[in-house]
This record gives structure tokens, C-alpha cells and sequence, in this order.
């Protein structure tokens, strides 16, 4: 299977959610991340869905190869902003076979991100064993406290 790309809608959307966010106005679960770009070191910030898994705070990539994770895999550490709650992270890649457990709880914690994984066509019907399957072809991310 190659790798699907992001729908043509999906930026539109996220720059109204990072404007909504910048006002101070919480846009649900989603959080935005701010990184440095790999290639330019300007500020990049993509929305995401962090969920908890034994305490710690995690995200999923959406796509293979996504330009966030890509920035993010680059700069080790960022900012996580919720409304107007903003605080500095540390970026943690999980290896694949670590990945596992957390790509088991995503779909539970957060069915919209199953759903986004339907439609990109990565998974059949969104259920754990699915996404779990997904180890090592989508990037997961922990997120620590940074200093």
C-alpha cells in the first residue's frame, strides 16, 4: 500500500483550529504543537489529540511521513499549547515494538483519530489490533516535561 496523503481539507482546518488556539479559546481535546521546521528553523505548529497511556501524555501521527512528525523527530522538543496554556516538551520517538501498547489505546482514547486513520485508508474498521498493526509505519510520540 503506498503511503495515503493528507486531505486537501485538512490544512484550512487546522489553521483555523491553531488561530482559535492562539485566541485563547481551547478547541476541544486537540492541542497545538510548535516546533522548529527541519529545513527552515522557523516555528511549525500542527493541532493534535495528545491522549494519556499509564500516566504519560502521547500522540499519533495521521499519515506516514507527516511533515509535523518529520519537524518534530528533528527538534527533540516543542511547545504544547492548549488555549492559552502553553508549556515546553521534551519530543520522544517511540521505537516501534514501544509504540505498540500505545497505538492499541489510541483508537479507545481517541475515535475521531481512528476514524481520521479510515479514511486516510491505513486501517479497515479502526479497531485496536488495526491501529496497533500500524507499529513502525506511523510516527508515536511521548511527550515530557521539558527541563
Amino acid at each position: 500500500m503506498s503511503d495515503p496523503k493528507p486531505p486537501r481539507w485538512l490544512k484550512p482546518v487546522n489553521k483555523l483550529m491553531i488561530g482559535l488556539q492562539k485566541l485563547g479559546i481551547p478547541t476541544g481535546p486537540p492541542m497545538v504543537l510548535t516546533v522548529p521546521g527541519r529545513k527552515s528553523g522557523q516555528p511549525r505548529s500542527t493541532p493534535m489529540t495528545p491522549f494519556t497511556v499509564d500516566g504519560q501524555l502521547y500522540t499519533v501521527a495521521g499519515f506516514p511521513k507527516a511533515d509535523w512528525a518529520l519537524n518534530a523527530r528533528a527538534a527533540g522538543a516543542g511547545m504544547l499549547r492548549h488555549g492559552r496554556s502553553e508549556r515546553p516538551v521534551r519530543i520522544v520517538e517511540l521505537s516501534a515494538e514501544a509504540a505498540r501498547p500505545v497505538l492499541r489505546a489510541f483508537p479507545v482514547q481517541v475515535p475521531v483519530g481512528a476514524r481520521f486513520l479510515k479514511q486516510a485508508g491505513l486501517v479497515d474498521k479502526g479497531t485496536p489490533d488495526e491501529v496497533e498493526a500500524l507499529a513502525g509505519r506511523i510516527a508515536v510520540f511521548r511527550f515530557d516535561p521539558a527541563g
